[in-house]
């Protein structure tokens, strides 16, 4: 049973770590099961501590090595300079070799960046509310302003999340979408917003290669059984952890 899914964009790279964990095959109970990664979840901590184990024993790394954020669907960008948990970020970046940046998300978009020539990586939490914010253009700008990274030296992800046939949103949210990014479902009388293509627009807009962005073909509702939904599952599941990190040289 697969703990995760590793981008092929990535894979040319044997210095990088890099994946998107699944739901399944962890020691979770229902609503959590079972490979639940979410410490913020009212699953058993005792659960979630084991499938984290899990989880980073199979990728071959410790989880003292991870660096992450309590996520507020907010437009912070950490510049991580050490592996630990912080609050209020919900894109971190890092030059840092050995440490590796890590996102929940259970219908948001986790995108992950790679500089393969500054040797820098990103992780980003993008919510409705972070893609409308241009979050993960923010983070390459700030990976550009911190580490001189430029466009034509990236590899991205765009990862697994709510898809465009599921996301229903009222008015007063797709109102704050491009047209290219929504329709009109004249049978729910709501707007569907695809956020994996106004995700990858960012990282285009910034300069990336259209051919150096992989887009998920998963998603949280339509593929439930290997990955959880908030929406859903109506709030009560778990959540699912995509990082990216360099090992030493």
């Amino acid at each position: 049973m697969q703990l995760f899914h590793s981008p092929t964009i990535f894979q040319r790279f044997p210095n990088l770590i890099a994946a998107e964990s699944r739901r399944n095959g962890g020691v979770s109970a229902s609503p959590f099961s079972s490979l639940n990664l979410g410490i913020n979840t009212k699953d058993a901590p005792e659960n979630v501590l084991e499938n984290r184990r899990l989880f980073f024993e199979k990728l071959e790394i410790s989880e003292a090595r991870l660096a992450s954020s309590y996520q507020v669907h907010g437009d912070s960008i950490q510049i991580v300079t050490e592996p630990g948990r912080t609050e209020g970020f919900d894109a971190l970046v890092t030059d840092v070799p050995e440490v590796v940046l890590g996102v929940t998300v259970a219908d948001c978009t986790p995108v992950l960046i790679y500089d393969a020539h500054r040797r820098v990586v990103g992780a980003v939490h993008a919510g409705w509310r972070g893609t409308v914010s241009q979050l993960v253009y923010k983070t390459l700008e700030t990976m550009h302003a911190e580490y001189g990274t430029a466009p034509g030296d990236c590899f991205a992800y765009v990862g697994t999340c709510i898809d465009e046939n599921a996301f229903e949103v009222g008015e007063e949210v797709a109102e704050q979408f491009s047209d290219k990014f929504k329709r009109f479902d004249t049978v729910s009388g709501k707007f569907l917003v695809d956020l994996k293509r106004a995700n990858a627009a960012q990282l285009e807009n910034f300069g990336i290669p259209s051919e150096r962005i992989e887009i998920s073909p998963y998603s949280t509702i339509t593929h439930n059984d290997d990955y959880f939904s908030y929406r859903l599952e109506k709030g009560q599941t778990g959540r699912m952890l995509a990082v990216i990190g360099m090992k030493n040289a």
